[in-house]
């Protein structure tokens, strides 16, 4: 079973095709949890230019709660990267079908996904500095929990 990317309501359509990118190429199924800033049809990412579509398993979810409902089924732990937390990303024990998830760039996510998240991780930074851009957050985390799971 792979490992999964999900991004909640993404607002940047480029950071999404750069994190649709890298799950394509490390193997890792993606997940866009609606409603987004921008389309993210077939046709809208083909026309953008992302002629690597073919090779990412992406999930469409219509809402949290269905996100949420193919999460439970499916017994997956929810693993939330945010800005909030106090553990390290690198002080976590993966696990080989986690799903790694990450907010909307303007606004993270809301209260009721932190509540629902298995683990809150931290990539560490520099004081006074805000965030890392997502698609080099979802690509530090996706290859520290490939590396723990996969064998570096």
């Amino acid at each position: 079973m792979p490992m999964h990317i999900a991004l909640y309501q993404p607002d940047i359509p480029q950071n999404t095709g750069t994190i649709l990118r890298l799950a394509a190429c490390l193997g890792l199924d993606a997940h866009i949890v609606a409603p987004a800033g921008f389309p993210t049809s077939d046709r809208a990412f083909r026309r953008a230019g992302m002629d690597y579509l073919d090779a990412v398993v992406l999930v469409r979810h219509s809402s949290w709660p269905a996100f949420e409902t193919w999460r439970r089924d499916h017994h997956h732990r929810l693993v939330l990267f945010t800005t909030l937390a106090t553990t390290s990303y690198l002080d976590y024990a993966y696990r080989a079908d986690d799903v790694l998830l990450f907010g909307r760039e303007s606004a993270g996510v809301p209260a009721e996904v932190h509540a629902a998240a298995d683990a809150r991780l931290l990539i560490p930074m520099r004081r006074g500095l805000r965030s890392l851009n997502v698609a080099l957050a979802a690509a530090m985390a996706a290859g520290e929990a490939l590396r723990q799971t996969q064998g570096s």
